[in-house]
């Protein structure tokens, strides 16, 4: 279908200003766009909201958590932001994550992993694995049920869920019951179709993950899994998955493909296509009211597998 006429609005909005391909306007002017960006959204009330420290690999990481009950020990959403592992941050996703603490009626812990280029891979699968665990080992100081704890992601986010996902099975815990990815990163390769049919003008573009890539992992091979979680030998044993993808995105194809793959492998996954959009549409409802069908099928689906 035609893009949605608010998603091409936002678009021509975006290019009558000053952005452009991260490549060209490099990483700090790129930050303070997604900052600026994840405002456009709105945000909500939320009943408790609370800055933590979380114990990394090389020191802490900053994380705010987010519940829409006081004192009440809900079940957890550790939420990893996007921006391609170089962007992004708990502020910027702020918005997203009271939004989905507030619809799913969950907590939502959002990490602020380190970024690239100043640590490259794997320093963000590392901390988001070493918060996922924190939190599971920590449920009760947080007031949370650690027996009841998905991941979430979008974008590189959503790639970080599924590696995380992939560690925790791996190495043996925490459990993990549920994974969201939206828009994740899957592939390293860049290889499926839709990197042509979306690379260029779509808010991200082929050009941008390629800078991606070469800021957070260049030199590693782009199969290896904890970058291109697609490429592990065995996906079976994984957490149930929503993958949810839009239209007129490059990495449209390679989230799909993951949910198929994890498919075969006997977990209960799908993939949900939000025909009209672009990457990066997640949490815009207060540009983009078309968006808000997925905020709702995201918490629907946490209400689903954490009951």
């Amino acid at each position: 279908m035609p893009l949605d006429p608010n998603v091409q609005l936002l678009l021509q909005t975006i290019e009558n200003g000053e952005g452009g391909s991260i490549a060209d306007v490099g990483v700090e002017q790129s930050r303070q766009f997604i900052e600026a960006f994840g405002s456009l959204g709105g945000t909500v009330e939320v009943a408790r909201v609370e800055d933590l420290t979380v114990p990394g690999p090389v020191g802490e990481i900053p994380a705010r958590l987010y519940s829409p009950a006081e004192g009440a020990a809900l079940p957890v959403v550790v939420y990893f932001h996007g921006g391609g592992w170089v962007i992004g941050s708990i502020n910027s996703h702020d918005g997203v994550c009271r939004k989905l603490a507030t619809q799913s009626g969950m907590t939502v812990i959002s990490v602020d992993y380190r970024l690239a280029p100043e640590n490259k891979f794997p320093a963000a699968a590392e901390d988001c694995y070493a918060a996922a665990k924190w939190v599971a080992d920590n449920a009760q100081t947080l007031k949370v049920d650690g027996s009841r704890m998905a991941l979430a992601g979008d974008s590189a986010g959503g790639n970080l869920t599924a590696v995380t996902a992939q560690l925790a099975r791996d190495r043996g815990g925490p459990t993990v019951a549920f994974q969201l990815m939206v828009y994740p990163v899957i592939d390293g390769t860049m290889s499926f179709p839709s990197y042509k049919e979306n690379g260029e003008g779509k808010l991200l573009s082929a050009r941008d993950m390629a800078f991606f890539y070469e800021q957070y992992a260049d030199g590693v091979d782009p199969k290896n899994p904890m970058l291109s979680p697609l490429y592990a030998p065995d996906l079976s044993g994984l957490p149930p998955a929503l993958v949810m993808t839009a239209e007129y995105d490059p990495l449209r194809d390679e989230g799909e493909a993951y949910a198929d793959a994890l498919q075969q492998a006997g977990v209960e996954a799908r993939s949900s296509r939000y025909d009209g959009m672009v990457h990066g549409f997640f949490g815009l409802e207060a540009i983009v009211p078309a968006s808000s069908a997925a905020m709702e099928e995201a918490a629907a689906a946490l209400q689903y597998w954490l009951k």
